[in-house]
């Protein structure tokens, strides 16, 4: 009868099942990181919204309705809240030494939302020239 060699024997069970545990340790972090890449696309998606929505706001300020001190607020959507706010410019009194017949007013876009049960939120700000109040 012949003997087998060492190289033609099978697998223990003993080496079956540290590939089973090193295979599924590699699952566990595959699957980890592809949940956390689709987390960072979905709220990479949200921030993208907001900026969008805070830059139409800015860029409506002055234009839709006429530059006044002032709050506005309002929401887009279920998840996104926005708040305008305009104030005048600390100019350290420029317009009145030159008798300018408009100033200067400072505008804030904050747009805010939730996810994942934590607050988020961005800020854009802009200079706008309007009439002197």
């Amino acid at each position: 009868m012949p003997r087998l060699s060492n190289t033609c024997r099978g697998m223990t069970l003993l080496e079956v099942l540290v590939a089973f545990v090193v295979l599924s340790l590699a699952m566990a972090v595959i699957m980890q990181i592809f949940s956390g890449g689709m987390r960072n696309g979905r709220l990479a998606g949200t921030y993208s919204r907001a900026v969008f929505l805070a830059q139409s706001r800015l860029a409506a300020a002055g234009v839709e309705q006429p530059l006044a001190v002032g709050e506005g607020s309002g929401q887009a959507g279920d998840d996104l809240r926005w708040r305008v706010t305009v104030a005048p410019y600390d100019d350290g009194g420029a317009a009145d030494r030159l008798l300018l017949p408009a100033r200067l007013y400072q505008v804030r876009v904050r747009v805010g939302w939730s996810e994942e049960g934590r607050e988020r939120q961005i800020e854009l700000s802009s200079l706008r020239l309007g009439p002197r109040s």
